[in-house]
């Protein structure tokens, strides 16, 4: 079943019900598209005029860049579903199952994989903010203040999908190593898009 084929009020409905997905994850993956598609929107919004003709070149390569990121974000939104299937049955084997330890643990370590692509997807869409911010229409500024906002709720909503699996994997050093690069992306991306907002911020008010 693919969700991001569904109208935003099924997507919506089916979130807030008990079905196990879509979830946090598949949320923040369109949260994310979302935002990367306001930052588009600056693009589209500066293309063709006069006074952005020096950067035009630059804002269309930034576009392509975009939609690439908006494509792989609505994957991301299935992809998380799909990687979390695994863990929703794990959960369902008996306790007394010798295989029980083994599939769960193989299943959280799968369960990591989407929320992660979700976060560098969106540490990328927030560095595209900061040009469509910058070199982007004025008129649309606000867009981009918007676009970079989401970006960084998904990025942060992504971590916590992380975070849930890796403080239940036996496996140490491979919860360590996810962790860390979580801990990575969140650093150095949250601070950015902070600064990208203020910046926004600055230029309306």
């Amino acid at each position: 079943m693919s969700f991001v084929n569904k109208t935003c009020a099924d997507f919506v409905e089916v979130l807030a019900s008990k079905e196990s997905v879509p979830g946090g994850g598949g949320a923040s993956a369109l949260v994310g598209a979302v935002g990367m598609a306001l930052g588009n929107m600056v693009g589209s919004l500066t293309v063709g005029k006069k006074k952005y003709a020096e950067v035009e070149d630059q804002i269309k390569a930034l576009m392509i860049e975009a939609t690439g990121l908006q494509e792989e974000l609505l994957r991301l939104v299935d992809k998380d579903a799909e990687v979390f299937e695994p863990l929703s049955k794990a959960y369902g084997i008996p306790k007394d199952d010798p295989t029980r330890a083994q599939v769960m643990e193989d299943a959280l370590k799968l369960a990591c994989s989407a929320p992660l692509e979700i976060m560098r997807a969106c540490a990328k869409a927030i560095e595209l903010q900061d040009e469509f911010a910058k070199k982007g229409s004025a008129l649309a500024i606000s867009d981009a203040g918007v676009g970079v906002v989401f970006c960084k709720a998904a990025l942060q909503g992504a971590s916590l999908n992380v975070f849930i699996n890796t403080g239940s994997m036996t496996d140490k050093a491979a919860a360590t190593a996810y962790e860390k690069e979580a801990d990575e992306l969140l650093k150095k991306y949250c601070a950015m898009a902070d600064d990208i907002y203020n910046s926004v911020v600055a230029k309306l008010r």
